[in-house]
């Protein structure tokens, strides 16, 4: 079983049963509580609030959540710094979803095309 840093757009994407993320949905995925607060967010505006706190919970039963340390909110705002003079714009949770990816030396999966190409990102589209 292969592991992978979920960002919200592959966790949406998963939960909204893509065909392109169907074989994610058996791999060990990990996320941050960031990522989660983004995912409510998607889910709150498609479904209202009680659907949303219902579909978290299942969520966070087949999900591994884990906790940033300083040193990650420090390299990720690094990144998106060097990133935004490439022209390339990345939220901070974004950002930070990629650096613990490579602190845990997994792939980060996303279709977030400000990622497409960039080393250790798992895109699908």
């Amino acid at each position: 079983m292969a592991r992978y840093y979920a960002d919200t757009y592959a966790l949406v994407e998963i939960l909204k049963g893509n065909p392109a993320y169907e074989r994610y949905a058996g791999e060990e995925l990990i996320t941050s509580e960031f990522n989660m607060l983004e995912l409510a967010y998607a889910l709150t505006r498609d479904y209202g609030e009680e659907k949303a706190v219902e579909i978290l919970r299942i969520v966070r039963a087949f999900i591994a959540i884990v906790q940033p340390r300083d040193e990650d909110y420090a390299r990720a705002s690094t990144l998106r710094l060097e990133l935004r003079r490439q022209g390339r714009n990345l939220s901070l949770i974004d950002a930070l979803g990629y650096v613990l990816a490579k602190r845990f030396n997994i792939r980060f999966l996303t279709g977030d095309r400000e990622f497409k190409g960039l080393d250790g990102v798992e895109y699908v589209r």
